[in-house]
């Protein structure tokens, strides 16, 4: 079976394995906290969406411009991260594989956000 591009990015496999356990995450918390967990769904989609609508763009610029929305994205699933964690309403060990995925997933965002100046 053939590939596009962007799937064989690092980073890109990355964001689908941090969106599985996001999907976890949002599992975990308790009645009342579903604006957490909808908007930690919404982030973490975000992010191989713009790795995928970005690796399709021809200039450098365009794909800087998605790369940057990914990044911001994967900024924002980290500050939910923190929120639950601070309000301790999921399991610190998921949570802890879901900071070192998200951290990942921004380090190499911000290389290849360079990469396109």
């Amino acid at each position: 079976m053939e590939n596009f591009g962007y799937e064989k990015l690092d980073v890109y496999q990355c964001a689908i394995e941090f969106i599985a356990t996001a999907a976890m995450l949002h599992d975990q918390l308790p009645k009342g906290f579903a604006h957490l967990g909808d908007q930690l769904r919404r982030a973490s989609l975000s992010v191989p969406l713009n790795i995928a609508e970005g690796s399709g763009k021809f200039s450098r610029r365009e794909r800087r411009r998605f790369f940057e929305i990914a990044r911001s994205s994967a900024l924002e699933c980290s500050a939910i991260l923190n929120c639950a964690s601070a309000l301790r309403l999921v399991d610190s060990s998921l949570l802890e594989t879901a900071r070192s995925l998200i951290l990942r997933i921004v380090q190499m965002l911000s290389k290849l956000t360079s990469k396109q100046r």
